[in-house]
């Protein structure tokens, strides 16, 4: 580990401040050769090694009193192949430097979400997805890579040679490895327009389910304190609704761009927030919303300075995916940072939960190991990849055992509150 480069960092913040803790070191190695010492030295030495991306979770899955490893250093597209319609890029490129490197040979990723400062292996390990009824979540595009695993060793694989592992590593916390390189599935750069329309809450829930069927991506936020909702269009230039089928609502921004420069459009990211998104069957997703919508008038309106977002995704059959194996309605709920924000994200939680709804791995929720293993059916063929590439626990910290496999602690000495991991150490 001595050649490895350090950083002397005496406390790590993530990008909204709700979450500190103080890492042994901060290593940011620059070969996969200093990745693989890195990970034999704490497997030597009993010690933990988290991932750091962008840091733009907002659960402690990064938190280690251990080796905490950024890849700043090792970023970039590395080759591609555009009849193909492949790219490898290296593990600690952001969402909006690969987007640009992608652009300029010419290829694109089929969807994005609203940011694009994630690193791309750190989105892709918590599950970050854009909309679209028939597109899935930005880790669908993974199809092959090297990763250093929990042994030191360099592990190449691909969808032909190792499918199961490929639907492990999607989405896999940072648990089976550290990504240094990443084969994606893309297409040709394109062009896309988009459209905002502002509306009532009422007019809205009537058109939605034409809107999500006729659009490539649409998605919608309510207000509510003004009971106000935006709808976001976006497709090819001139596709998707008719601008005459949405006279119940008003044009408030049309343009068209790139599709890196107009999917993702919240990279400012001036004001601070907290979130919870839980993913619900799409065949209940209007009910739920319905239901959050009453919920917020009736008990938290006065309290709420942030909007609800409505989103789409299609299935998919990556292990630990929100969306796996059914259709899928994501509903996520913001609060100011400056606000509270606990009791208003527990009390929606029950509301989620009882719509059989699967949280969102990088944002608040207070679910555990007990009651997650019943939300996907292949939870335990997960676990099985994970101790296989990992049998030591190098990336395995206290807080994901708490999540993935309640070792050590009762169901009653867990965190239960939303975020009451976090306010502890804000607190210390």
């Amino acid at each position: 580990m001595d050649d490895v480069p350090t950083e002397d960092l005496e406390e790590w913040t993530n990008w909204s401040g709700n979450l500190q803790f103080e890492p042994g070191v901060i290593a940011t190695p620059e070969t996969e050769g200093q990745v693989q010492s890195l990970v034999e030295h704490c497997r030597a030495e009993g010690k933990t090694l988290r991932v750091v991306g962008a840091g733009h979770s907002w659960t402690p899955v990064v938190e280690t009193d251990g080796v905490l490893v950024s890849l700043e250093r090792l970023t970039g597209l590395v080759e591609h192949d555009r009849e193909a319609g492949e790219a490898v890029i290296r593990g600690g490129t952001t969402l909006g430097e690969a987007t640009a490197a992608l652009q300029e040979v010419g290829l694109a990723m089929t969807n994005l979400g609203d940011v694009s400062l994630q690193t791309v292996a750190g989105a892709f390990g918590t599950g970050t997805h854009g909309t679209g009824t028939e597109l899935q979540s930005l880790s669908s595009t993974l199809v092959g890579g090297r990763i250093v695993t929990g042994t030191g060793d360099v592990k190449a694989f691909s969808a032909e040679d190792d499918p199961e592992f490929l639907r492990a590593a999607r989405l896999s916390l940072g648990t089976l490895g550290v990504f240094t390189e990443l084969r994606l599935d893309l297409e040709r750069a394109y062009k896309i327009e988009r459209r905002e329309y502002c509306t009532t809450a009422e007019e809205a829930l009537e058109h939605v389910p034409t809107l999500a069927a006729e659009n490539r991506h649409f998605d919608f936020y309510w207000y509510p304190r003004s009971d106000e909702v935006k709808l976001r269009l976006l497709n090819a230039p001139n596709g998707g609704t008719d601008e005459r089928d949405l006279a119940f609502a008003s044009l408030v921004k049309k343009g068209t761009g790139w599709w890196h420069q107009t999917i993702a459009e919240h990279d400012d990211m001036t004001r601070l927030f907290e979130e919870m998104e839980y993913a619900v069957p799409a065949e209940e997703g209007l009910e739920c919303f319905r239901e959050v919508r009453e919920r917020i008038r009736e008990n938290w309106r006065a309290d709420v300075g942030w909007r609800v977002l409505w989103r789409t995704i299609a299935p998919e059959d990556t292990y630990l995916s929100a969306e796996y194996g059914r259709e899928t309605v994501t509903i996520g709920i913001l609060q100011n940072a400056q606000l509270e924000f606990r009791e208003y994200f527990e009390d929606l939680e029950g509301v989620f939960r009882s719509y059989d709804g699967r949280p969102h791995w990088g944002k608040r929720h207070s679910l555990r190991a007990p009651e997650l293993a019943k939300l996907y059916p292949e939870w335990d063929r997960f676990q099985e990849i994970r101790r296989e590439h990992d049998p030591d626990g190098v990336f395995t910290s206290d807080y994901l055992r708490t999540l993935l496999e309640g070792a050590g602690v009762t169901a009653e000495e867990q965190p239960r509150r939303i975020g009451e991991r976090e306010s502890e150490v804000e607190g210390e």
